[in-house]
């Protein structure tokens, strides 16, 4: 591998990836140009994301976790795919890009027109229920934790006010009254429809994405910080087997000594001018 170096430009990716077909792996950073902040960017604050074992454990965690998330969907729903997102979707469309393999569950690459896409961790739009396994529509469940806590969007204030996390966890504290709903067939405990930590991804997924990376000729990582294992299997996989990786991010990532080539930038503008070179 060639050492990554914080000089690689945009142009050198060009080089390196000309010509081949990618498999992309996009984590939170490709998505805080759409007003959503991530985990673990240079300017980030600590975030300490609930556990599977605490939700499914502790009444009080899952009420805390509900009342912040009725809070923090609001948000999310109204966000919009950035340059990035549009960038990549242009590029499956010209059949540069296989597909995507995205860590988010803000669904802004389908959104941006990408097909094949695989939410790795799951998405925010859909919650399933644990006993009976019953999923239903995350805006159907808004509407029954509206009827069941009135008054609790207005009394924590305007959203734009309100710290956000990338899994639409709201930063608020009084939750201690908030009630939360159950599974409308069996009286079941609700959760989101996303991997939590603490949590394995599907083995079929898992798979699937492993797919896209070997018929694939080089990976290109935009906006992750590689810190999980989840996403930094796959670049591990694809150094493993000879196939060039391109990093785009700002700062550090746990990838960056098997990176071909790194590009400390900003994913919307680097995709945009990334896109366009390929497509030409």
């Amino acid at each position: 591998m060639v050492e990554a170096t914080q000089q690689s430009t945009v142009d050198d990716a060009h080089r390196l990836l000309a010509g081949r077909r990618l498999s992309v792996l996009t984590g939170a950073g490709i998505s805080t140009d759409s007003g959503i902040p991530d985990y673990r960017g240079p300017d980030s604050p600590p975030r300490n994301p609930m556990t599977y074992q605490q939700f499914v454990g502790d009444e009080r965690f899952r009420r805390h976790y509900w009342a912040r998330n009725h809070v923090g969907w609001g948000h999310m729903r109204r966000r919009d795919p950035n340059a990035g997102h549009r960038a990549l979707a242009a590029l499956e469309a010209g059949g540069v890009v296989l597909g995507v393999i995205t860590q988010n569950v803000d669904r802004l690459h389908q959104a941006a027109g990408s097909r094949n896409v695989i939410d790795l961790h799951g998405h925010y739009n859909e919650v399933v229920c644990l006993r009976c396994g019953a999923v239903i529509s995350r805006a159907e469940l808004h509407g029954r934790l509206t009827a069941l806590n009135p008054g609790f969007l207005e009394s924590v204030g305007a959203v734009a006010d309100v710290e956000i996390a990338p899994d639409a966890d709201a930063v608020i504290e009084s939750t201690q009254s908030f009630r939360v709903a159950d599974c409308e067939r069996c009286g079941g405990m609700l959760k989101p429809n996303i991997v939590y930590f603490g949590e394995n991804v599907p083995k079929p997924r898992v798979a699937a994405a492993y797919a896209i990376v070997d018929d694939s000729d080089a990976l290109l990582v935009a906006g992750s910080s590689l810190t999980v294992m989840s996403g930094l299997r796959f670049v591990r996989h694809a150094a493993k087997t000879g196939k060039p990786v391109v990093i785009v991010n700002r700062g550090a990532t746990r990838g960056d000594e098997l990176a071909t080539l790194k590009v400390d930038a900003g994913t919307s503008e680097t995709l945009t001018v990334l896109a366009a070179a390929l497509a030409g």
